[in-house]
């Protein structure tokens, strides 16, 4: 493993091992220190500042307190750039109430990394180095961009990304989340501008999709048939369908963006021993089986791929971490005015 990630980019070996796929043993693989889990059993709760879906982190939250019933998940989501002010504000006033932080970009989440103490799982062996940053943020989960659709509304459902630049989506109604909602729709808009070309954005904003500052509100309006076709992240398309959700989903030919999510353990957390547990525990084997169950994607070694997914017919794109560093804030100018969206 070593010799080939001398011979990949940053981001392609991260997507190489997204997408290793291998089942996992059956039942709970983690155990604590007798010593930790005491600790965080007298702090009783742990803080979970959270990017991702509030459906996904409830059944988390459900499974965590399962596991360890004397220990409350308390739970605060928002999209990462609400997040990222919200935890700037708090922590200048010296007010930041969250345990753990975990959001989708990775650029926003390497500029706040001295909020974030230094930590490791138990099975840092497990995850490659470039999965995470430094020792302080780690891979907990992450998400690919599949092209849903509403097979209610939708007849001659899409093939491709370019297929989302056809004149009969502005009658259907097309849905894109803004590109400031996060790590993962700035990633979609970048693969779009970089592998579809930079007319991309133009073309597509000339059938007047409606935009949304989330994926959660869109997937709604999708259900509702208010979208006919959007992309739509692998944690809300897999389980909803599987749900009954009248949505398919489908990983287009051009490519697969992936986004990879960072957490930590906050610095001043008011419940360290606790937040270290619930972090071990996610970071565990058992606890990325249940990200990947819930429609998320590993970066543990041998992990496997979420229901309904073939590793081999992915054709997964990365963006490069400091090339995003770069263009952040000129593209998010120029995806806003194509598209004519004002904050």
């Amino acid at each position: 493993m070593k010799s080939f990630f001398r011979h990949v980019g940053r981001g392609a070996a991260v997507v190489a091992l997204f997408f290793a796929g291998a089942a996992h043993a059956d039942g709970p693989d983690f155990v604590p220190s007798p010593d930790l889990l005491a600790a965080a059993v007298k702090e009783g709760k742990v803080t979970l500042y959270t990017a991702n879906f509030l459906d996904t982190e409830q059944v988390v939250a459900k499974r965590f307190s399962a596991r360890f019933p004397d220990i409350r998940l308390e739970l605060v989501r928002a999209p990462t750039g609400q997040l990222s002010t919200r935890i700037k504000t708090e922590a200048a006033a010296n007010k930041l109430i969250a345990d753990v932080i975990d959001i989708s970009d990775r650029g926003e989440a390497r500029a706040l990394v001295g909020l974030f103490a230094p930590y490791a799982p138990p099975n840092t062996g497990d995850y490659p180095e470039v999965s995470r940053t430094a020792d302080r943020l780690w891979p907990r989960s992450g998400n690919a961009w599949t092209i849903a659709y509403n097979v209610a509304v939708v007849t001659d459902p899409p093939k491709s990304w370019a297929d989302l630049l056809k004149p009969e989506y502005e009658k259907l109604r097309l849905g894109q989340t803004i590109i400031g909602a996060g790590g993962g729709p700035f990633n979609r808009a970048m693969f779009e501008r970089k592998v579809l070309g930079e007319d991309y954005w133009t073309k597509q904003a000339a059938l007047k999709p409606m935009l949304f500052p989330s994926q959660a509100q869109m997937v709604d309006a999708m259900i509702r048939g208010e979208v006919a076709v959007a992309p739509l992240v692998t944690n809300l398309a897999i389980p909803l369908a599987v749900q009954g959700a009248p949505l398919k989903w489908f990983f287009a030919p051009e490519g697969v963006p992936v986004t990879v999510f960072s957490a930590g353990l906050a610095k001043t957390a008011p419940h360290p021993n606790a937040a270290k547990l619930f972090l071990d525990w996610s970071l565990s084997r058992e606890g990325q089986a249940l990200m990947v169950e819930l429609g998320s994607f590993s970066s543990l070694k041998d992990a496997p791929t979420p229901p309904g997914v073939d590793s081999k017919a992915i054709k997964a794109w990365y963006p490069d971490d400091d090339e995003v560093a770069k263009v952040f804030k000129a593209w998010t100018d120029d995806w806003n005015k194509a598209y004519g969206y004002r904050q």
